[in-house]
């Protein structure tokens, strides 16, 4: 099985795992995904899409069990205010559907901004761009691919 962010770090020349998973549509959340895989929610991220008033659309990494810091984030991408996007929005702005979300090979490039607890494990788990599959890759391989900003935007 191959997605779209699978082939982008096959083109990058790094190295993951694909972690599958049974999809429950009416439980699309982080933590349900960690549960099913086994792993603890900290070492699952989430993807969010998020958009700041002064420099539109951006994408926001964290733990799936860690709530975004909205101050926290618009502080760091230099926005008075940033809120998510409307459901509705998320496919025609990324390309992926709910539960399938990922920074790896977005429609478009977007700045992305990943919390700062993703460098304490060796290892985590993030959308492989659709639901059913994660993929398993180093925070820092991860940080690389999606040129992301690292800070502290959860809580």
């Amino acid at each position: 099985m191959k997605t779209n962010a699978a082939r982008l770090l096959d083109a990058l020349d790094i190295d993951y795992g694909i972690l599958t998973y049974p999809v429950d549509p009416n439980n699309l959340v982080a933590g349900a995904t960690a549960d099913k895989l086994g792993l603890p929610h900290d070492q699952v991220f989430k993807t969010l899409v998020i958009r700041g008033d002064r420099n539109g659309i951006c994408l926001a990494v964290l733990a799936a069990n860690a709530q975004l810091n909205l101050k926290a984030l618009a502080k760091l991408t230099k926005d008075r205010k940033v809120l998510p996007v409307p459901l509705k929005e998320v496919q025609p702005l990324t390309g992926y559907i709910r539960g399938g979300v990922t920074a790896l090979a977005c429609k478009r490039h977007y700045p992305t901004y990943v919390d700062e607890w993703i460098e304490a494990h060796d290892h985590i788990a993030v959308s492989a761009g659709m639901r059913g599959a994660m993929l398993w890759l180093t925070p820092q391989d991860y940080i690389k691919a999606t040129q992301a900003t690292v800070g502290a935007i959860a809580m």
